[in-house]
């Protein structure tokens, strides 16, 4: 439990709390939780939105918060109104974020039926876009889960996600949560599966998209989408559009969150909720250093379509960005 905004940040930089949307909806509960305990309000902001560099999804629900507090102090509220309007903002991000979850399944179903008439899908997912990193039932797993209801899944296919395992320990306990017929493989299997042609669809998150149409993922997404362009499947990005950052001009402008080098040179243990670390057994030579990027970006021609609460967009340019920005909710550009 986190009863002060350091034990927050320390939740979100060891992954406690993870993926784009939930780290926006915790980041505007975490301002709330300043603002109520009597904090520096504008300190824990500016601790909160750097905990994570890459996601600019934490920083959009910080500012939110933070400018809900602000300018219920600059009208004559008082501190306890102010701390108010924060949770309130926390709250009603937390309901939009459910909502665009919604939104963004049912945009997902119809584009996979359009893309792949039919049914039966065989869906290659990566890293973990469910329930646990949303308000609603995720991102890219909830369009797959809507093909699960809709009886037009065939198999999900779970990438495990080295080196924090985020397929295997979370995306495939979601699975099984909801009878939906999958499989776990390693990373490096991927390939041998697209040649096997047992792949219909990608469908992958996003923690930041750039003006361009560039999109950053958890680490592996981009040979995924190279794979995907070689053997001619549909590579699909689930997003809701805070995930847009229009301040962002391309690809390389995206700054990548290099994480520790333990993460690859031991494997991972059970979490412990105490420590904050999941320790490990080393693999690799005392001394050994990792490269070891949280994420990568891929190139917008080999996106697509880019899946928001607002509809489809494809292809990815940087004009269907903005045009897509211009009829989202106000304030994406962070």
């Amino acid at each position: 439990m986190c009863t002060d905004v350091p034990a927050l940040v320390h939740a979100i930089q060891t992954l406690a709390v993870r993926g784009a949307p939930l780290l926006g909806i915790a980041g505007a509960y975490g301002v709330a939780l300043a603002a109520s305990r009597g904090y520096d309000v504008v300190e824990a902001a500016g601790l909160l939105e750097v905990a994570r560099p890459t996601a600019v999804n934490l920083r959009y629900g910080v500012r939110l918060a933070a400018d809900a507090y602000g300018g219920a102090e600059a009208a004559g509220a008082t501190r306890d109104q102010a701390a108010a309007a924060a949770l309130e903002a926390a709250r009603a991000l937390h309901r939009a974020d459910a909502e665009a979850s919604r939104r963004m399944a049912g945009h997902g179903l119809s584009l996979l039926g359009e893309l792949l008439p039919g049914g039966g899908h065989r869906i290659l997912t990566h890293c973990n876009t469910g329930s646990l990193v949303s308000g609603g039932e995720g991102t890219a797993f909830a369009v797959a889960l809507a093909a699960h209801r809709a009886g037009e899944l065939r198999h999900l296919w779970v990438d495990e996600t080295r080196p924090l395992l985020q397929g295997a320990r979370l995306t495939a306990w979601e699975a099984a949560r909801n009878g939906m017929p999958y499989s776990l493989l390693a990373d490096n299997a991927a390939g041998s599966l697209f040649a096997a042609g047992e792949v219909d669809a990608v469908l992958i998150g996003a923690d930041r998209i750039a003006a361009d149409g560039s999109v950053a993922n958890k680490v592996g997404s981009y040979p995924l989408a190279v794979l995907a362009r070689y053997h001619h499947v549909p590579f699909i990005v689930v997003a809701p559009s805070t995930t847009i950052d229009v301040t962002t001009p391309d690809g390389a402008s995206i700054e990548v969150e290099q994480r520790p080098s333990g993460e690859v040179t031991e494997v991972p243990a059970p979490w412990d909720a105490d420590t904050g670390s999941g320790g490990g057994v080393s693999v690799a030579p005392l001394g050994t250093r990792a490269y070891n990027p949280a994420f990568d970006v891929t190139p917008p021609e080999l996106v697509t379509a880019v899946v928001t609460e607002d509809g489809v967009l494809s292809p990815v340019t940087g004009d269907g960005i903005a045009r897509l920005c211009a009829r989202s909710r106000p304030g994406i550009a962070g």
